[in-house]
């Protein structure tokens, strides 16, 4: 197959780029960067570089391929996070349509079943009704991974600061956790499916609580006693804020989190757990998790 993989060499595009060029796919990585051009070609892959925002790129490089793998790169830089989404969204959407690709698969996110209350979320929610529009032919897999397992780098601060994990969620909560690297085995899975309309698949590696989490990773780190403390909405704001984060910003985590506490974001995730787990569990990438916590 020919296979049109975006995101660069991010955390889930690397791997998978590795995955489809073993299974001797003709994978075709779309990058903004033409300094990558050479790792990616080291990967056995070709490099389309191009920018998003150009929707006769993305036609060109879209034109002719069996399927498709589409996911909107973080952009901290944008002003507007949702107007940011929805346009790199509707770019994909209108590049489907003119090079009559019609297998698709989407990375979106756990939570976007959700209409409101989300925080960041509604984001992936909006791209995904972007899509829910293109031509039924289209074959549509919306990938909902859980909660990536490096998003809790961004405590390793407030543990060296203060001793322990702070958030509005957690503690005592189940959180679902995911690494990068299943996620890419399981759209390396949805790319080789036959798949006709719209499919929703979730993606977890590991189920833990907050104080489970906070253990693991503790142990990890020397640290055997690390506690995972709740706080309110309100206090999170005011710390997330006092971190250099705009109000906006830090309000949308704020709102995602507080979703993941009072269960909302995960409704829909347990009602379609995924029929098998990822591999990598929270005891292995404690182990990335304290190389990381010890060089800084």
């Amino acid at each position: 197959m020919k296979i049109i993989v975006t995101g660069s060499l991010g955390h889930i595009s690397k791997p998978l780029t590795e995955e489809l060029v073993a299974k001797e796919h003709t994978v075709i990585v779309v990058s903004s960067n033409p300094d990558k051009q050479k790792d990616i070609e080291a990967l056995g892959a070709i490099a389309a570089i191009g920018t998003l925002a150009d929707v006769d790129f993305l036609t060109t490089t879209f034109t002719g391929a069996d399927a498709v793998y589409t996911m909107v790169p973080p952009n901290y830089a944008a002003t507007d996070m949702m107007a940011y989404c929805r346009e790199t969204g509707e770019n994909f959407a209108e590049a489907i349509e003119k090079s009559k690709v019609n297998r698709v698969v989407h990375l979106s996110s756990i939570g976007a079943h959700m209409e409101k209350d989300s925080g960041l979320i509604l984001a992936h929610r909006q791209v995904e009704t972007i899509f829910e529009k293109l031509p039924t032919d289209v074959a549509i897999t919306f990938m909902r991974p859980s909660g990536f397992y490096y998003n809790l780098l961004g405590f390793i601060p407030g543990i060296k600061a203060a001793g322990v994990i702070v958030a509005n969620y957690g503690a005592d909560d189940m959180l679902i956790w995911v690494a990068p690297a299943d996620i890419a085995s399981a759209v390396a899975d949805e790319l080789e499916i036959p798949v006709t309309g719209h499919k929703v698949r979730y993606v977890a590696s590991d189920e833990l609580t907050g104080n489970e989490t906070a253990r693991i990773l503790g142990e990890a780190i020397g640290k055997p006693d690390l506690k995972w403390i709740l706080v309110s909405d309100e206090e999170r704001q005011q710390q997330l804020e006092s971190f250099g984060l705009s109000t906006a910003m830090a309000h949308g985590l704020v709102e995602m989190f507080s979703s993941q506490h009072n269960g909302a974001l995960a409704e829909d995730f347990y009602r379609n757990w995924p029929k098998v787990m990822g591999k990598v569990k929270m005891a292995d990438y404690a182990k990335e998790f304290a190389t990381i916590y010890n060089q800084k």
